[in-house]
């Protein structure tokens, strides 16, 4: 066993509830209810129905819950169908560091075991924190979209811990679930790059199912490359091109990296959340008849231009949209409002649109660049035609953990997101149950009233 997986297997196993303190259990409920409202928002999608379909296909003698269904899959394949509803909308968390990505992906890989093993609120919570902490940690370390691959790459590894942890496995099998997890699945940065696919929803959802798979594995018995860090040919040396040593996973009494994400107030990209809230700040200032141009300056991470990111000033799928900043300014100014309805066909295609998009450039400002990703800076100009700028600016998006949603705010947002697919009261009944759920003797009641 190599140095990193001794240090990962032995802090998840070595974790227990009583070390998270109530602050961080009571973000980790917070992060358990915005997730579930996003996939409530995703249930109904392409992707989703796609994905749930060949999970509801497979029958297992350890059944795992499908969620906004009264039905079971296998564990990896449930994982598999949850991770994509909730991920589909793009409004689920995200972690900055010089990495990142969605931590809330791993979740899935979390409940998946929690039916067959009979796991209780308190270790779902557990195994959900230590799988932020891995992938948190990790991301701290190693920018896997710089070296070309997606964030997959250590959000498989935290979905293991995750799953290892609800199966309860010992170090020996840990290890193994890690190592089950990694050599296999390196995921591609195309992901993410050019036209986007529905895939760049499903990446995720992968990571999650490939992690459980590890772990079931693990448990059965199989092993495992016993160094895929530091090994020849693992993943240091292939993927990263030199060693890593990696720390600062919280120990009782420090602040757990689940309590440093941010949550997204719309669903679009992290990098467009602030572009999005000053556009709806300037709307009521200048008519959008009387633009002449928009100027957006950003950090290096969301300049896109023109000619780098031409497929951003001219989206064909919901995908590209989400992530478009000039795209989503533009609804924004024509709207007054970015919703699940602003990505629809008739929208990406509407001439009025695609104009308004047309006068928006995005240029990289070297000192926000600097402060990133402490600070998420973005400043919008827009130049009218009757005359006069009227600009506006911010350093934390609304949901940023230095600008954060209040629970009420929290409970805004899953309402909003799970009302077209839960009644008010299920909602209630849902939420509720999310805010106890430390003293839940398993999820069958979070299951069921989330069933649509």
């Amino acid at each position: 066993m190599d140095d990193t997986t001794k240090l990962i297997c032995s802090y998840a196993i070595g974790l227990k509830f009583d070390d998270l303190g109530p602050e961080t259990v009571h973000q980790a409920k917070r992060t358990v209810i915005d997730t579930l409202g996003c996939a409530m928002g995703g249930f109904s999608s392409r992707p989703a129905q796609i994905s749930r379909d060949l999970a509801l296909r497979v029958a297992s003698s350890t059944p795992s819950r499908v969620l906004g269904t009264a039905s079971y899959s296998s564990p990896d394949m449930a994982a598999f169908a949850n991770g994509v509803m909730l991920r589909y909308l793009d409004c689920n968390d995200c972690y900055f560091s010089p990495g990142g990505g969605h931590p809330s992906d791993m979740i899935p890989a979390a409940m998946a075991p929690a039916g067959p093993s009979g796991c209780d609120g308190q270790t779902f919570i557990t195994s959900v924190v230590l799988a932020y902490e891995v992938f948190c940690r990790l991301s701290d370390k190693v920018v896997a979209s710089g070296l070309g691959w997606d964030q997959g790459m250590f959000g498989v590894i935290g979905a293991a811990c995750a799953s290892g942890k609800a199966l309860g496995l010992d170090r020996e099998q840990m290890a193994h679930a890690v190592s089950l997890a990694l050599v296999p699945n390196l995921p591609l940065g195309v992901t993410r790059t050019g036209e986007l696919s529905m895939w760049k929803g499903c990446a995720g959802a992968n990571a999650a199912r490939a992690g459980v798979f590890a772990a079931q594995l693990a448990a059965e018995g199989m092993t495992g490359p016993p160094e895929p860090f530091e090994g020849r040919r693992g993943l240091w040396a292939q993927a990263v091109g030199s060693p890593v040593q990696v720390d600062g996973l919280a120990q009782p009494g420090q602040s757990f990296a689940i309590c440093e994400t941010t949550f997204k107030s719309y669903p679009s990209q992290i990098h467009t959340q602030g572009p999005i809230a000053l556009a709806l700040e300037l709307r009521p200032q200048v008519a959008v008849d009387d633009i002449e141009s928009i100027m957006v300056h950003a950090y290096r991470a969301a300049a896109d231009n023109r000619v780098s990111n031409p497929e951003k000033w001219a989206p064909k799928t919901r995908e590209t949209a989400d992530h478009s900043i000039p795209y989503l300014i533009a609804v924004a100014l024509q709207d007054g409002a970015v919703a699940a309805d602003s990505f629809s066909g008739q929208r990406l295609q509407d001439p009025s649109l695609a104009a308004l998009v047309g006068k928006i450039d995005v240029q990289e400002d070297e000192e926000y660049t600097r402060r990133y990703p402490a600070e998420l800076n973005c400043r919008i100009d827009v130049a009218a035609k009757s005359g006069g700028i009227y600009s506006a600016s911010a350093p934390y998006p609304k949901g940023h953990r230095a600008n954060p949603m209040t629970d009420a705010e929290v409970e805004a947002k899953f309402r909003s997101l799970a009302s077209e697919t839960l009644s008010d009261s299920q909602c209630d009944r849902a939420l509720d149950i999310a805010w106890a759920l430390d003293r839940q003797p398993d999820l069958s009641a979070l299951f069921d009233a989330l069933v649509v």
